[in-house]
């Protein structure tokens, strides 16, 4: 069974598609109509694909709602008030048991020991203020990161099971696409009758994945932690938006220092040069046309434009010249009068704040994100102290978050039959314009 909101996306896929078989049957139809609907068909296949991940491991009834877990359990059990590993009924509720439990002279509520107990956690201190996020709610603030965030919900999800600090995934070792390179080394031959076949052998490379902690920090006012409801939803939401903010940033702009490996850092972006004679911080469309060349074939149908908000002026006034005119290549016909197209080759653009201000390598990157490796260990842990704001009577409520993450491949691809040093990548960028 899918959720509502997947029933809600594959219906209006569904009316869009049918809109779109319309128009083609259409004698007088436009290519402004055809390209409009074209993208509104980018744009909902794109948030079904960030549902699915969002709806990864759950189940749901008929009508789309979420199904629980209803284990049958004992008569003693099913008389117990609560399940040992919930005892909350609300985050809000939880974070001012842990305030209230790290202040000097406070004993420490038991329900929050029953949550560490139940999970096994040996590693944590809640002597030190360290406790654990109620399941149940730390994975909704999970799912919220992930929503806030554009990069890590399109990225490919890979758990760490408990017990285990570190992940190896494996992957073909391919650099090229020559004989004896594909698939890092499987080779076919074309075998008359009684020929023999010489042997060949894949090579593999290791991906290691060891998560790094990303933590944020709130100061919480006296007065809002008098009211549960309202200490929930305003620390809920700045910790999901602070920490899916830097988890795209560290997707795009990691070093691997304690920080996932981000694609800008990756040895296997393709930085396309620059036009000879092109203007310093500008983006022309000869540069448009030669990052699509530079793409995977196979990766075009999920790559996807992301650019600096700073660009958008640059595609807005882009045009393909035809005799003594010119074609727009991304705003409508109708000038700014109509809604931008959104798309490039079909893809769709989208501006995030990580990108590189205009000019700069990573101010316009063409990614597949699913060639992007991401690792997380558990869920999030959450820790609290009054002494650090004591003077103004603030506690200050500390999120952390274990991940990791860096591209599949280690290197640009050599095609099977290409001009020497033109490489294909998952990833392409656009060098310095200075």
């Amino acid at each position: 069974m899918k959720s509502k909101n997947m029933k809600k996306l594959l219906k209006a896929l569904a009316d869009r598609q049918a809109e779109s078989k319309e128009l083609m049957n259409k004698e007088n139809v436009t290519v402004q109509e055809l390209t409009e609907k074209g993208a509104e068909i980018d744009v909902i296949n794109a948030k079904i694909r960030n549902q699915e991940v969002l709806d990864k491991g759950m189940k749901f009834d008929e009508d789309g709602d979420e199904i629980k877990d209803t284990k049958p359990v004992n008569q003693v059990l099913y008389a117990q008030p609560k399940k040992t590993d919930t005892p909350f009924d609300s985050l809000g509720e939880q974070l001012l048991s842990i305030a209230y439990s790290s202040r000097d002279g406070n004993a420490t509520d038991e329900r929050l020991m029953r949550i560490q107990n139940s999970t096994g956690a040996n590693e944590d201190t809640p002597s030190e203020g360290g406790y654990l996020v109620q399941q149940d709610f730390a994975t909704q603030l999970l799912k919220d990161v992930y929503a806030t965030g554009i990069l890590a919900a399109a990225c490919s999800k890979v758990p760490i099971k408990a017990g285990a600090n570190s992940i190896t995934v494996n992957g073909f070792d391919e650099t090229s696409r020559a004989d004896g390179s594909r698939r890092g080394g499987v080779r076919g031959y074309w075998v008359e009758e009684g020929g023999t076949i010489t042997a060949s052998q894949p090579k593999f490379r290791q991906i290691l994945l060891k998560p790094k902690k990303l933590a944020t920090l709130y100061y919480a006012t006296d007065e809002l932690m008098s009211d549960a409801g309202a200490l929930q939803s305003e620390m809920g939401m700045a910790f999901a938006e602070e920490m899916g903010f830097k988890l795209d940033d560290a997707i795009i702009n990691g070093d691997g220092a304690g920080k996932p490996k981000g694609i800008l850092s990756s040895s296997a972006l393709i930085s396309q040069a620059k036009e000879t004679g092109q203007a310093a911080d500008t983006v022309v469309v000869e540069n448009i046309f030669h990052m699509w060349s530079r793409m995977i074939s196979s990766s075009r149908a999920n790559a996807v434009w992301y650019i600096n908000q700073e660009v958008e002026p640059q595609l807005y006034g882009m045009v393909l010249s035809s005799g003594t005119a010119g074609v727009p290549v991304y705003m409508p016909a109708g000038g700014i009068s109509g809604a931008p197209y959104g798309t490039l080759f079909g893809r769709p653009v989208i501006p995030i704040e990580q990108c590189a201000k205009l000019g700069d390598v990573g101010d316009v990157i063409l990614a597949d994100m699913k060639r992007y490796k991401l690792a997380d260990k558990g869920g999030i842990k959450m820790a609290s102290s009054m002494h650090v704001q004591f003077l103004t009577d603030e506690m200050a409520f500390r999120t952390t978050y274990r991940v990791d993450g860096q591209t599949e491949r280690a290197s640009a691809i050599t095609p099977y039959k290409a001009t020497a040093g033109n490489t294909l990548s998952n990833f392409v960028t656009i060098a310095a314009r200075a």
